[in-house]
């Protein structure tokens, strides 16, 4: 099969699951990672027929997608604050809109030195090493309750050569604190989804995404944000922030319980207007 002919049969199985743009791009990107042809080798290389092992691959990668499973599973890699970071199933895919809480995360740092960071909820460790990576002399701590997640986040930091320190913890678990030190910036995109809300979400995220890092009991969906709040009473220090990211529907309830408990918050929309960031400080 030619070049043009696989691309062609990409985007005419795709387009009852993906829009015209997105399947377009989604195509590029797997050409691109099995056969190492560009967007704009593409024309050059359209009636060229591909070697059998390519084929099989790319043939491989467009049944996966027709059952939903997300590109960057399907190459294993995705792209966050112009850094690579390597995914599987164990953790969440990185998303442009985490991107927005890592730059306000960065702008409170710069210019200071060795500040403490806790980034709570690691995932493949996008949070914490593009901190480490645009803010060298931070001292960063990330933890997760999955041991799966932290392989892929340790993984991650080597290959972008910075150093973090990953604990295995249960942060719900208000008995583990005490293991902890003094931060002067807490960061987290803590599980904040509803499981009465799988039913809206698209399958590529219900059914490949780990559920643990999602959702949330219907009942208690503020769990982490107030496990966050009881950790920051000893645990932010003085003239410290916390950066939060947050379902849309809940950010002025979140915010209303560290208002409660005397810290000015910040409520801060996302690239799309979404109300998705808690800019958070103790006020005395």
């Amino acid at each position: 099969m030619t070049t043009k002919d696989l691309y062609n049969k990409y985007l005419t199985e795709l387009k009852d699951l993906y829009q015209t743009g997105e399947a377009t791009a989604i195509t590029k990107i797997l050409f691109e990672h099995f056969a190492k042809i560009s967007g704009s080798d593409m024309i050059l290389n359209a009636k060229k027929v591909l070697d059998d092992d390519i084929e099989h691959l790319l043939q491989n990668a467009l049944l996966q997608l027709k059952d939903h499973v997300p590109v960057q599973y399907i190459i294993g890699q995705a792209w966050f604050y112009n850094l690579s970071f390597e995914v599987n199933n164990a953790v969440l895919i990185p998303r442009s809109e985490t991107e927005e809480l890592v730059l306000e995360a960065i702008n409170f740092l710069k210019d200071k030195e060795g500040k403490k960071v806790l980034d709570i909820g690691t995932g493949s460790g996008c949070i914490p090493i593009s901190i480490k990576k645009n803010i060298p002399n931070a001292l960063v701590t990330s933890i997760d309750v999955s041991r799966a997640a932290i392989s892929v986040a340790i993984k991650n930091a080597v290959n972008n050569n910075v150093e973090i320190n990953f604990l295995k913890i249960d942060f719900l678990d208000e008995g583990n604190y005490k293991d902890l030190a003094e931060f002067d910036l807490i960061i987290s995109n803590p599980p904040y989804i509803p499981e009465n809300e799988k039913n809206i979400l698209d399958k590529n995220v219900v059914d490949f995404e780990p559920q643990l890092a999602l959702f949330v009991p219907n009942k208690n969906p503020l769990i982490f944000y107030k496990k966050i709040l009881i950790f920051a009473e000893n645990h932010l220090a003085k003239n410290g922030k916390i950066l939060l990211e947050t379902h849309e529907d809940f950010a002025i309830i979140t915010s209303e319980i560290f208002i409660a408990a005397k810290y000015e918050v910040e409520i801060k929309k996302d690239m799309q207007g979404k109300d998705r960031m808690l800019l958070i400080y103790r006020c005395q």
